[in-house]
């Protein structure tokens, strides 16, 4: 296989097969364990792969490719890739940023209006015909005027809290330093701190090692009293027992949750509450931010085996 050639893996629509496999001599797979099915001589010369999944990709899969140079990651979040066995072995790692910004910021306002004005509870007193047979719906909390923290004010919290703005929301955010923001909105030099200053709190940090369990107990202890959490980044930030047993208790009001730490299993204790909108990681879910997210992930191919500038490099 040639610069030319790439081997893709995971599932891909219709138009962004159609797109690779007109550009390049490609080598399908479903998942990253099948890389042993892949013909030896497949493995020994590829130089470009299209990975769309969330397996670990680390030293023994990038050993299998003795001439892999590019691995063009589907998605923003890349922690499932070693990045610095990719750079030990000379391979580039690339992502797609930015397309999936607002969708995904979108879905975290969604969860916490879902949250607050218990949106789903409302739908099935409609439907159970409890409007009927009860009467008005009890009354539930405003999503408006909130003390609003960012955990993480890169692309997609900043989209978040632009949103959270237009709510009449006071702004906070926690970052490793901090961003060019609007004067009113507040940094905080860590999450701890963060978190005793908000009525909710927006997680969108990267995962990966280094943020593991960033929202631990202690952290989610410092939230006030029915204090909300929304979780658009890695299951992994969280730490997922703290987090059901602060709701189970009551002692905060709701949470909304995109990602899980062992995912596509949730942890049973989550699926019994009545706090909770649980989502199955689907806020970049939308047709046209997913085409978006192909078209970039077929550029940073096409640049590499055009041997020009990738377009979003991550090392």
């Amino acid at each position: 296989m040639s610069a030319s050639s790439v081997i893709l893996i995971g599932d891909y629509s219709p138009r962004q097969r159609q797109q690779l496999e007109t550009r390049f001599s490609t080598y399908s797979i479903s998942h990253l364990a099948s890389l042993n099915d892949v013909p030896e001589s497949v493995r020994q010369t590829c130089q470009s792969i299209a990975y769309h999944g969330h397996s670990p990709f680390g030293p023994a899969e990038m050993d299998q490719l003795p001439q892999l140079a590019l691995i063009a990651n589907f998605g923003v979040g890349y922690d499932d890739i070693d990045i610095e066995a990719a750079v030990a072995r000379g391979i580039k790692v690339t992502n797609t940023p930015n397309v999936l910004n607002d969708d995904v910021a979108d879905l975290a306002v969604g969860m916490l209006l879902a949250v607050k004005r218990q949106l789903l509870a409302g739908d099935r007193w409609v439907r159970e015909g409890e409007w009927a047979r009860r009467g008005t719906f009890p009354l539930n909390a405003n999503a408006n005027g909130l003390r609003v923290g960012v955990l993480g004010m890169g692309r997609i919290g900043r989209e978040i809290a632009d949103r959270m703005a237009a709510f009449k929301s006071e702004l906070h955010y926690q970052s490793r330093r901090p961003k060019n923001v609007p004067s009113t909105w507040q940094y905080h030099s860590t999450p701890l701190e963060l978190a005793a200053t908000v009525d909710v709190l927006f997680v969108t940090v990267v995962g990966g090692v280094d943020t593991r369990h960033l929202v631990s107990a202690k952290v989610l202890n410092a939230l006030p009293v029915g204090a909300v959490v929304i979780n658009v980044s890695r299951g992994s930030v969280i730490d997922e027992i703290a987090l059901i047993e602060q709701l189970e208790s009551g002692r905060l009001g709701g949470a909304g949750l995109d990602v899980f730490e062992n995912e596509p299993t949730v942890n049973p204790g989550l699926l019994t509450l009545d706090n909770v909108i649980l989502q199955p990681h689907q806020g970049s879910g939308t047709l046209q931010t997913r085409e978006a997210m192909g078209d970039l992930q077929f550029a940073n191919l096409d640049a590499f085996a055009a041997q020009r500038e990738l377009l979003t490099p991550v090392n």
